[in-house]
């Protein structure tokens, strides 16, 4: 049983989560957050933590970011997008028990001060910008880190707030 509470969009995503492990969700709707469903969110926060693990797509990040400055502390699960799309649908319903799982061995916290560690050099010195195959670099670099796929400047932002080291972003690369 995962001690946090999974927070997703929809009742088919929880239905997904509660395929691949044991623990307990709320789904917030989509974006328009009603006031219970918040409630409920903010309880689960204060007592037990959560974990964000929204849709790879621009809503979900939407509601992501939303939820991340509302709830600060929360920890953050990513399944990469080729791991959810199924049906010529995208979202966590889509994902296998396997991504889902892989997921959640990656959570990691967003740091508000970010680490600074990564530059915008980094990410054209190993190609994850300016190339033909940089958004699928960044797509396979973003799975093995748990952060994700983003464009190049959103992936430099998750590389400085979700601790990722320097070992681990070479390794990763490599």
């Amino acid at each position: 049983m995962i001690k946090e509470v999974i927070i997703v969009e929809g009742k088919n995503d929880i239905h997904a989560v509660k395929r691949a492990v044991d623990a307990d969700c709320i789904a917030t709707g989509g974006f328009a957050l009603a006031s219970h469903s918040l409630e409920k969110i903010a309880q689960a926060y204060i007592k037990r933590g959560i974990i964000i693990l929204t849709d790879p797509d621009s809503a979900g990040e939407r509601i992501r970011n939303f939820l991340s400055q509302r709830f600060p502390e929360a920890k953050h699960a990513f399944v990469p997008k080729e791991d959810a799309i199924a049906k010529n649908d995208i979202g966590i319903e889509q994902a296998s028990s396997e991504a889902i799982r892989n997921a959640l061995v990656k959570v990691r916290y967003l740091e508000w001060q970010p680490s600074g560690e990564f530059v915008w050099s980094d990410i054209m010195h190993y190609g994850l910008t300016g190339t033909q195959d940089a958004s699928a670099k960044r797509a396979i670099v973003g799975a093995k880190l748990g952060i994700g796929y983003a464009n190049a400047k959103t992936f430099l932002q998750r590389l400085n707030h979700y601790g990722v080291t320097r070992a681990e972003f070479e390794q990763a690369v490599q």
